[in-house]
């Protein structure tokens, strides 16, 4: 297993994948961010990030919510509801650039 340069949990699983951070040759340089996963499909999850920001004209605070496309690797297996870390990674595909390396807490927690 391949030292990331990042504090994270270590998967207790094992995989072949080329995009895994841990057990291929992926490589993870900028962001990392934490999402909720709403959608898992193929090899691929769609993470979820909830936005606070504070509008001064209204003195209210506006909430907003994007989608990343991110690849789960086999090892971590990340389910719908997870909350997860992921990092910033080259493109892997037309909309993935980010890579699940953590799993914070799972949904049935």
């Amino acid at each position: 297993m391949r030292n990331i340069g990042i504090e994270v949990k270590k998967p207790e699983g094992t995989c072949n994948d080329e995009c895994c951070p841990f057990h291929g040759s992926l490589s993870i340089r900028g962001q990392i961010l934490t999402g909720r996963v709403v959608k898992v499909y193929g090899k691929t999850a769609v993470i979820e990030r909830e936005l606070i920001k504070y509008v001064s004209k209204y003195e209210r605070y506006m909430r907003k919510r994007s989608k990343l496309h991110a690849h789960n690797p086999d090892c971590i297996r990340a389910k719908v509801g997870d909350l997860v870390r992921i990092g910033e990674c080259r493109p892997i595909s037309k909309t993935k650039s980010f890579v699940i390396i953590e799993v914070v807490s799972n949904a049935s927690d």
